[in-house]
């Protein structure tokens, strides 16, 4: 699957923005995809991470983006979404849209892989008055 990110900019803290994360070559909903991000002088942080079992939707967020951040799915457009709000300068870094495999994973599966198989390119978001 080729996974195609968009979205980032400059927003002031406290605001809103929309990623979006454009699918081809395969079906994301056969995939646990989501989003990872570096920060500057950083290593890569799983952000959020949704799977689907039949009607069932897990969703994963690390532990400074609940109740911020919400992703989903549109699976009519094959695209992911990250839905970023009360952003803070700590938010700022570049996003990446990655997907694994969802048939490598057990019934249920609720977190971000590890070692996501396929990256799209990232997105800038940077976050500063």
């Amino acid at each position: 699957v080729q996974l195609q990110a968009s979205g980032g900019g400059l927003v002031q803290p406290g605001g809103s923005l929309r990623l979006s994360c454009a699918a081809s070559g395969g079906t994301l909903d056969d995939y646990v995809a989501g989003w990872f991000r570096q920060a500057p002088g950083k290593g890569r942080e799983a952000v959020s991470c949704i799977s689907s079992y039949g009607f069932i939707d897990y969703k994963y967020y690390g532990d400074s983006m609940k109740g911020r951040f919400n992703i989903s799915r549109d699976n009519a457009k094959n695209t992911l979404y990250l839905e970023m709000n009360s952003l803070k300068p700590e938010d700022t870094a570049v996003y990446y849209c990655v997907a694994d495999w969802l048939g490598d994973y057990g019934l249920g599966y609720n977190k971000c892989p590890s070692a996501p198989g396929f990256w799209g390119q990232g997105t800038l978001v940077t976050v500063s008055s």
